[in-house]
This record gives C-alpha cells, sequence and structure tokens, in this order.
C-alpha cells in the first residue's frame, strides 16, 4: 500500500488561511474595543456633566410656593388687607387612596361634617394623581399636631404651613376691597396669566370682588418653588434649601379711603340699610364708601357654608348688595338743588315768588307739597331752605325735562365713573330723548312727568356714589370733579380727580344754590337746622335733606310710618358739604326704608361722619382750635383733637 505523500503547498494555504481571518477578526475586536473605550471616555470624561444633571433632575423635584399676595392699604396706611400664617390640611390621591375612608378617620382628629367629605371626595377624585388638594384651612396648633403625630399612619397626609388672607376690619370695606376664594375651573385658562401652574396650588387664592378682584394681577405676585428630593414614586423624601427659588409678594395697593371714617359710617348705620360716601371736594378723592348692613369678607376667604350663604342672600337688607354704588334709588328733595341751577341756568328768576297752599290742582289730580297747609310764597331760596314741592313742581313743568338732564349729567348723575373697581350702576335721568328710547308702552314725555322730575321722583334713579360726586362739583364750584379710589399701585400714584373739566355754569348759579343749602342746615327755619349743627365753632355744614317715596300717598290719609312694614317705608337721604365758606368733604348718606324726612335719618349720620372727616384735617382742626387769650384773661375751653381715633369729640 502507498504512503500518503505530504503536499506543502496546501498546508501553506490552509495557514495563510487561518492566519488572514485571524488578523481580520482581530482587526474587529480591536476596532470595536477601541470605539467602546472611545464611548466610554465621552460619556466619563465630556458628557459628564450633561448625565448627572439628567440624573439630578430624576432625584429633585420643584414644588411650587404661592406668593404673599400684595397688602391693601388706607390713605395712612392702615392695613385693610393683609396675609396671616394659616395652618392646613392637604390630602394627595394616589391610586390606593380611598378618599372616603381617609376623610372618616381625618374626621376623628378635625371637624369635617358630612357635607364638607362629599365636597371633599367629589374634588380628590377630581383631583391629579399627587395634586395636594385642600381639606381644612386655619387649624388650630392642636388639631396641627394631632394629624403631625399620626403622619405616618394617614399616608398622602399633609399638614403644613401656609398663609390665608386677612381682613383686619371685618366688614367695613368688604364691599369695596372684595374678598379672596379658591380657584375654579372657570377661571383657568389655556393662554395668559390664568394659565399659570401655580393656580392649581391649594394655597392659591383669586380676587373675587371689589378691589380685590380689579387689581388682581398686580396683588398675586410671582411663584417661588422649594426643591425637594423625591423617591421613584414622586414621594417627598427630604428638602433642599439651597436650591429654593424665593417667590415674589404682589404689589401693595394704597386706596384713598380713610379707615377712620369708614368705621365711623359703618358705626352710626348700625341696624340700618344704606350707604355713606365721603368725598374731598378738592383732589376727588373717596374717604368713605360704605354699605350697609355689610358682610364679613374673612368668612368668604374660609369658605361659607351653603346655609350661611343663604342666610346673608335672602335678608330683605340685602348685605351682599353695595349700595353706595349698586343700589339705585330716586333721589327725592336731594335732587332739588339740580333743578334750581338747571332753572338758573334757563334764565328762571330766583325772586319770583310761587305760592305754596299745600296742594297744587294739575292735570285732573292734586299734586301735594310734604308739608300740610303749605309754605306760602316761596322764592327760589327759600324752596331750596323748606324743600317746598310745589315750588318745584311748577319749575320743573316751566323748564321741562331736558334742562333739568343737562344740568344732572353735568353734576355727575346718569353715569358710572372710572374708579377701577366694577360694579356701579348708572341709574336714570329722564329726558324727552331717553323715554323714547326706554319706555315703549308710552314713548312720549308727558307734562306729569316733568312735575314728578321737579321733586327727585319718577324718571330718575341715581346711587349714593353720585349724590356725593354732585354735592362736591357744587361745592367746588369750578371743576367737575371726578372720584378717585386707587391711590397708587406699587409706589406709582394714579391720577387725580381733579384734572377734569369746568363746570358748565354761572359761578353765580352755583353760589345762589349753595346759599340755599346753607339755609337748610343753618337757619333756625332751615328743615335739618338741628341735626346739623357740627359743634366746631364757626365751621358750618351746608346740605340738603330728601324724602324718596317707594309707594303711592293718594289715597293714604297720613305718610305716617311708623306701622308700615320695612320695605313700605320711604327712603331717607341727605347731602351735604364743609366748611361751607371753604369746602373740604362733601358726604352723601343713604338710609334705605328710614321712614319719614331726610333730617331725621340721614342728616344726624351724615354730620357724625363729617366731624370726623374735619376733625381729621390740620387745616380744620388749626381753625377750630380757640387760642389761649393773653395771661390774666379767661380761657375758653379747646376743642379737643380726637383725630388720631376718628371718634367725633
Amino acid at each position: 500500500m502507498a504512503e500518503p505523500s505530504i503536499v506543502f503547498s496546501e498546508v501553506n494555504e490552509r495557514q495563510g488561511l487561518f492566519h488572514r481571518r485571524s488578523v481580520l477578526m482581530g482587526a474587529c475586536a480591536g476596532l470595536g474595543l477601541a470605539t467602546m473605550a472611545g464611548r466610554l471616555a465621552q460619556l466619563q470624561l465630556v458628557e459628564a456633566q450633561r448625565y448627572q444633571k439628567l440624573s439630578a433632575d430624576n432625584q429633585f423635584d420643584f414644588k411650587l410656593i404661592p406668593p404673599p399676595r400684595g397688602l391693601i392699604v388706607d390713605r395712612d396706611g392702615t392695613v385693610l388687607a393683609s396675609n396671616r400664617p394659616n395652618f392646613r390640611l392637604l390630602v394627595m390621591r394616589d391610586k390606593n387612596t380611598d378618599a372616603p375612608a381617609l376623610l372618616e378617620r381625618l374626621a376623628n382628629y378635625v371637624p369635617l361634617d358630612e357635607e364638607r367629605r362629599a365636597r371633599l371626595i367629589r374634588e380628590i377624585d377630581r383631583a391629579p394623581r399627587r395634586a395636594p388638594v385642600s381639606v381644612l384651612e386655619d387649624m388650630s396648633w392642636e388639631e396641627f399636631s394631632a394629624i403631625n403625630v399620626r403622619a405616618p399612619e394617614l399616608p398622602g397626609v399633609t399638614a403644613d404651613m401656609g398663609e390665608v388672607r386677612v381682613y383686619p376690619h371685618g366688614g367695613a370695606f368688604a364691599h369695596v376691597i372684595g374678598y379672596v376664594a379658591k380657584v375654579n375651573k372657570e377661571d383657568l385658562t389655556k393662554t395668559g396669566p390664568n394659565a399659570a401652574p401655580i393656580l392649581l396650588h391649594p394655597g392659591f387664592r383669586i380676587g373675587r370682588q371689589g378691589v380685590e378682584k380689579a387689581l388682581d394681577l398686580e396683588l398675586r405676585g410671582k411663584a417661588g418653588a422649594k426643591k425637594v428630593e423625591v423617591d421613584a414614586h414622586g414621594r417627598e423624601v427630604r428638602r433642599d434649601p439651597a436650591g429654593d427659588i424665593a417667590a415674589t409678594a404682589g404689589k401693595t395697593v394704597q386706596l384713598t379711603l380713610d379707615a377712620d371714617i369708614q368705621n365711623r359710617a359703618l358705626e352710626v348705620m348700625g341696624e340700618e340699610s344704606g350707604a355713606v360716601v365721603v368725598m374731598d371736594c378738592r383732589s376727588g378723592d373717596l374717604l368713605c364708601l360704605a354699605s350697609a348692613p355689610s358682610f364679613d369678607a374673612n368668612a368668604f376667604v374660609r369658605g361659607l357654608s351653603s346655609a350661611d350663604y343663604r342666610a346673608l342672600a335672602q335678608y330683605e337688607r340685602r348685605p351682599l348688595l353695595d349700595k353706595a354704588m349698586s343700589g339705585t334709588y330716586p333721589p327725592g328733595s336731594t335732587f332739588k338743588p339740580t333743578v334750581a341751577l338747571a332753572a338758573l341756568e334757563a334764565g328762571i328768576d330766583p325772586n319770583e315768588p310761587i305760592n305754596c297752599a299745600g296742594g297744587w290742582r294739575f292735570g285732573g289730580r292734586t299734586w301735594r307739597c310734604w308739608k300740610h297747609g303749605g309754605h306760602g310764597p316761596q322764592t327760589m331760596h327759600d324752596a331750596i331752605k323748606n324743600s317746598c314741592d310745589i315750588y318745584f313742581y311748577q319749575t320743573a313743568l316751566r323748564i321741562g325735562p331736558d334742562a333739568i338732564a343737562r344740568a344732572a349729567k353735568a353734576l355727575g348723575f346718569g353715569q358710572t365713573f372710572d374708579i377701577g373697581i366694577p360694579g356701579q350702576r348708572a341709574g336714570v335721568v329722564g329726558s324727552r330723548e331717553w323715554k323714547r328710547a326706554a319706555v315703549k308702552r308710552e314713548p312720549v314725555w308727558q307734562p306729569g312727568d316733568s312735575v314728578s322730575y321737579g321733586i327727585g321722583q319718577g324718571y330718575v334713579a341715581v346711587n349714593a356714589l353720585q349724590l356725593a360726586v354732585m354735592t362736591a362739583r357744587l361745592a367746588n364750584g369750578k371743576t367737575a370733579l371726578n372720584p378717585r379710589l386707587i391711590k397708587s399701585i406699587g409706589g406709582v400714584e394714579l391720577p387725580r380727580g381733579d384734572a377734569a373739566e369746568a363746570l358748565p355754569f354761572a359761578p353765580e348759579h352755583l353760589e345762589y344754590v349753595r346759599g340755599g343749602m346753607r339755609a337748610v342746615a343753618n337757619d333756625a327755619s332751615g328743615t335739618a337746622y338741628r341735626q346739623s349743627q357740627l359743634g366746631l365753632g364757626d365751621v358750618m355744614m351746608a346740605g340738603k335733606t330728601g324724602t324718596a317715596q317707594v309707594r303711592s300717598y293718594d289715597r293714604a290719609a297720613s305718610r305716617d310710618s311708623a306701622s308700615v312694614q320695612w320695605k313700605l317705608k320711604d327712603h331717607n337721604l341727605f347731602v351735604a358739604f364743609a366748611p361751607y365758606d371753604d369746602p373740604r368733604y362733601a358726604v352723601s348718606v343713604i338710609v334705605e326704608h328710614g321712614g319719614l324726612g331726610g333730617a331725621t335719618a340721614g342728616a344726624p349720620r351724615a354730620r357724625e361722619v363729617m366731624r370726623v372727616a374735619l376733625l381729621k384735617d390740620p387745616e380744620v382742626l388749626r381753625r377750630i382750635h380757640t387760642p389761649l387769650p393773653p395771661i390774666g384773661g379767661a380761657a375758653e375751653p379747646e376743642i379737643q383733637d380726637q383725630s388720631s381715633s376718628g371718634r367725633p369729640a
């Protein structure tokens, strides 16, 4: 058998193939290792900071902090709305949260009635996961401690400290300042300031009325955030205060109101329903804008129960209505100075007498004066002083409604003013054109319409703010003052109300009407003489009484309303300014269904409020303080300065 022969050429070929494959595989392996090494170097050296940041983002989170809401202060810096610490109870919904059972446990430690629990269950079910829901605000220290001690047993429950809005004067400024409340879904928008995530925070509040609503964005401030470490489920593990972002407080809003005058106005109104407005006759600043009865704005911040809200809404004296701006009433005889001014401008001789016999037959009926038996012959001055209805019936009939409407609008009736907050009603100033547009059933102005118009009844309705503006413009005598409520925002002052056009009346006509108003309050026969004496030296107040009917007296035996139910009593009104010879302040008072006679209910309240305003004025104080006599003379008593307390001497 032949031996196999070794072919060296084949061996060499196979070895060469193996070597080539080994080199190729080694090259591939080397390239892979080099690639991996390069990538590791890039990750560890070049992109280390980027991935460290991403890792930190997975580990840390930022929780929004509501900013402190801006302060609201009066003209002297007295705080009208501020913030205070607030212990609150929060629940964060998780996938395993049993809201009814959890709230039932919490009810053992904090007050949660059935109605509140039912509402909270709905809120928790609707809330996004891990979004806190406010269960209770303003907890006591005992309640706060009871929750924190049991925190490990109450998953998703947190008791912490935030801020709550507080109104130190309770209801005195409730209608003007308004209040704040929780954000609801109707407040949220997809764009703009109401799309900010902070609005979803349970501690954030939004303005609901008055200044709080009108200047909500200025008062909000800028949200901050606290840096916290969280676990894989998003639960807070610990805080990192070094990474916190401070919140920026809202702007301070300063009003022209005076806390002493406003509080005194609410005090003298007592249980009555109505409004008091005080206006500076030089600048147009509103020092008082009070509506009575009022409500405690703090209760709305905490949240009213349905029963409490119904009690306020259904009370016949309507505490929720701002009667200073939104309540409109017939002005009654407080409209007579306007009619007198219109008559003077129309060329009526003020010295031409009109006889008042207590009644005047016109249009198939008898139009009666408030004074049985009448006043006798009356000039315009007498008619203003005595508030003679017969004089103004006939005068209004002579000059017609359009002349009266022009004077009324020039004095501020039938319009709203830009005072920075919503809620004003323009009321009604009747004219031929107005009736054609507004009264479809009888569009033609009738002579009898003018007769009623002359005494502030019929087609005329005003609010207390307009009455104060009218009185301030009459007292100023030159400028059609505009009222100002917002003095400054964030330290930037807003334009004053005296930057206005001139009044379109002859100065002598304005002086004549003011003289009639002086007689009302200072002549012994004036309709408000006894009730208008200020007791401040030679400082005199000029004014005008008014009584506005709410029912017909054609068939009534008497206008005495002592035995009449409240809603059928007449409204009492009074307007005034002081000092007469150098006007500083104008006041208007409306006592809703106060009974017969503006002098009875309106004038005494106006006097008390006016005294506070005058006693806080340095110019007036210097005038009424009696200087000490020379040595050896008898010293006269000096009027006590009580301006700091806001209470009259």
